[in-house]
């Protein structure tokens, strides 16, 4: 008889070595690779802190983990209100359980394409001469096409918005059907009103697959950089622009480094996003 503890540990162990070979390493490599010397011989292993201080020794640098920061924010706020209130409706109006799930994989029809057509399928309908200026041009709504539409930060958070926000509706309405209903009566006979019941009893409850969906987008958004060189027409680059060209140039330990960095602030950000909720005790708590 095999005893539990060996048998736990049994099942465990093929995770734990995926995840020790397919994340840990790389990560190790990647850090190790960081502090190798660099001359125009190449790279040799040893121990420096030049690739570091090269990467914080340029103002470039900071702004572009300003501006990837500022994307994962505005498009974490969008998906947030959107990815929330379709949650609601599909868990709280929809009466038939099936029907609410047919629309909820009816959100997941875009992921049938690939990411790069979903974002270049906005190129036709926001450019000058695109659909949206064409209908409000010929309606008399303006009379000028709207330049911020195609080429801008407006673009590129739109095609984030809609590429990345049915990670944040997943998990939300995962959390959501949850709800006992027996809440929203006794939330109706304290007198409390919709949307004080949505602010004092959903919110709440929610708040791990908010968090959960927070992580998803920021982290997303943070590891992009195809969406924002198109969208933004080149006026926009992010952290992963810059490693692509320090790779193509054969920079690797600075490369390294800068992903290193880039390791550290989203883990920071989703560190902030944790502190908020913790996720673990809630998952406990309700096991």
């Amino acid at each position: 008889m095999v005893p539990a503890r060996t048998r736990l540990t049994l099942q465990v162990l093929p995770l734990v070595v995926v995840l020790l070979v397919f994340f840990v390493f790389p990560l190790l490599i990647v850090l190790a690779v960081s502090f190798f010397h660099y001359d125009d011989m190449g790279m040799k292993p040893g121990f420096t802190l030049e690739n570091y201080a090269a990467v914080l020794d340029t103002g470039l640098t900071y702004r572009l983990y300003w501006s990837m920061i500022k994307f994962a924010v505005m498009t974490w706020a969008c998906t947030l209100v959107i990815g929330f209130l379709v949650a609601y409706f599909l868990v709280f109006h929809v009466r038939s359980k099936l029907i609410a799930i047919g629309l909820f994989l009816v959100c997941t029809v875009p992921f049938w394409t690939s990411n790069i057509i979903r974002m270049i399928s906005w190129l036709p309908l926001l450019g000058k001469q695109g659909l949206i200026n064409s209908a409000l041009v010929g309606t008399g709504v303006i009379h000028q096409p709207l330049q911020f539409l195609l080429f801008s930060d407006f673009s590129v958070v739109v095609s984030y918005v809609h590429i990345f926000t049915i990670f944040m509706i997943v998990p939300i309405f995962n959390t959501m059907s949850r709800i006992d209903r027996a809440l929203f009566e006794a939330a109706r006979d304290a007198g409390l009103s919709r949307l004080q019941t949505m602010l004092q009893v959903v919110i709440p409850l929610t708040r791990n697959g908010i968090a959960l969906g927070s992580i998803f987008v920021v982290t997303l958004v943070m590891g992009d950089f195809y969406i924002v060189k198109v969208l933004s027409g080149g006026g926009r680059a992010s952290i992963l622009s810059a490693v692509y060209d320090d790779i193509s140039t054969l920079l690797f330990p600075q490369a390294a480094a800068q992903s290193v960095f880039l390791i550290i602030i989203v883990m920071l950000m989703v560190g902030i996003i944790l502190r908020v909720v913790d996720v673990r005790k809630e998952l406990v708590d309700r096991q």
